[in-house]
């Protein structure tokens, strides 16, 4: 994608980190999210759906409780959430109701885009949303979350978003230019990259591996949501939210920030749905014979070619495939509970019921419910 083919796209997601919407942690800066939701409307006129990913909520919480410094218990982070959470789409609410557009408050876990049902149910309602012209405003569901159902930083939720939707673009704000072919805070003739293919290899060690002292993500996450976003075909801009009117001139294709290419064939939806599954309750080690049958065929995980199972999953679960090297291959959903699939792993599928009793699939894994991994 050209960066003037970007006045063609219609569905842009858009994530605002922290840095760009509070004042250093303490509170909501209004004034500039009222500049944000200028910028999104004059998106809208130009016949652009938008969708909002933002942070500011555990912020604009501490603010409200009078709290000086971040905490660092879960329990504490989640209250300030809950109650930052009020602030901030009420802002996003009342800013956007001047240009007579209304906005939908949407949270959500990686439980709830892991459970099938429950995903179709939240694209089912984001799509609806969209078609009555409603902003949805998406978050994390802080209050709520755990380690085991979290997505741990808001750019991979909002490649995930850009999944479910099918959008065009995925505009990622930050408080840096772009990704640069080195840390720009280390090294002051680091060049920024302006175009890449979301493939290349090297773009993943060009990214720090850490944020700022706001944001959790850092470039790193950006280059992986960029990865993400690209299953469903979605572009990514990473660009510099301290520039004025960025999302216009991003728009009009003007050259902001670092445009990372869509470059491989989309995923299918169900596909998307697999890959998107951030933890994996076991791991599956395989064969040669099986990593080449699954790379170059198409086919489904055959127990044969399984050299070892190991963690704790039930039926319908999802594990990831490594080949002997350590390196991951695949990732699907398991058709045997961890106790059974041990029994299994080498065996010939005739075998199955000799051994468990039953046969419930002749695969350990099959092949509508696989997906290789990047």
């Amino acid at each position: 994608m050209e960066r003037l083919e970007l006045k063609q796209s219609k569905r842009w997601v858009i994530k605002i980190g922290s840095a760009l919407l509070t004042n250093d942690g303490q509170g909501l800066n209004l004034a500039e999210l009222k500049k944000w939701v200028k910028q999104m409307v004059r998106l809208r006129e130009q016949g652009v759906e938008v969708v909002i990913v933002s942070s500011g909520s555990v912020a604009e919480g501490m603010q409200r409780l009078g709290w000086k410094t971040r905490p660092s218990a879960l329990h504490e982070l989640q209250a300030a959430a809950a109650v930052g959470q009020m602030g901030l789409v009420q802002a996003y609410e009342s800013e956007f109701a001047h240009y007579d557009i209304r906005t939908a408050q949407i949270l959500m876990t990686h439980d709830d885009l892991s459970n099938r049902k429950r995903y179709l149910n939240v694209k089912s309602t984001l799509q609806t949303l969209l078609s009555y012209g409603v902003i949805p405003v998406i978050n994390e569901n802080d209050t709520v979350v755990t380690d085991e159902i979290r997505f741990g930083d808001n750019d991979t939720l909002a490649a995930l978003t850009a999944n479910l939707i099918g959008a065009d673009v995925l505009v990622i704000l930050t408080d840096q230019q772009g990704l640069y072919d080195d840390n720009p805070r280390e090294n002051p003739n680091a060049k920024l990259i302006g175009k890449a293919q979301v493939s290349r290899k090297d773009i993943e060690a060009m990214a720090s591996p850490t944020g700022g002292a706001l944001g959790k993500g850092g470039m790193y996450t950006k280059v992986m949501a960029a990865k993400r976003a690209a299953r469903s075909g979605t572009a990514t801009l990473i660009a510099s939210g301290r520039e004025a009117d960025i999302l216009p001139r991003l728009f009009a294709g003007e050259q902001q920030g670092t445009l990372l290419v869509p470059d491989l064939e989309p995923l299918t939806a169900r596909q998307q749905w697999l890959a998107g599954h951030l933890q994996a309750k076991g791991k599956v080690v395989l064969d040669d014979g099986a990593v080449a049958m699954l790379q170059n065929s198409g086919k489904s995980l055959l127990p044969i070619g399984v050299k070892s199972v190991e963690g704790r999953f039930q039926r319908g679960e999802m594990v990831v495939c490594f080949n002997q090297a350590g390196q991951e291959v695949a990732r699907g959903l398991i058709n045997y509970p961890i106790h059974e699939a041990q029994k299994i792993v080498g065996q010939p599928s005739h075998q199955i019921e000799a051994i468990l009793g039953y046969v419930d699939e002749e695969s350990l894994i099959h092949r509508d419910n696989l997906v290789l991994s990047e």
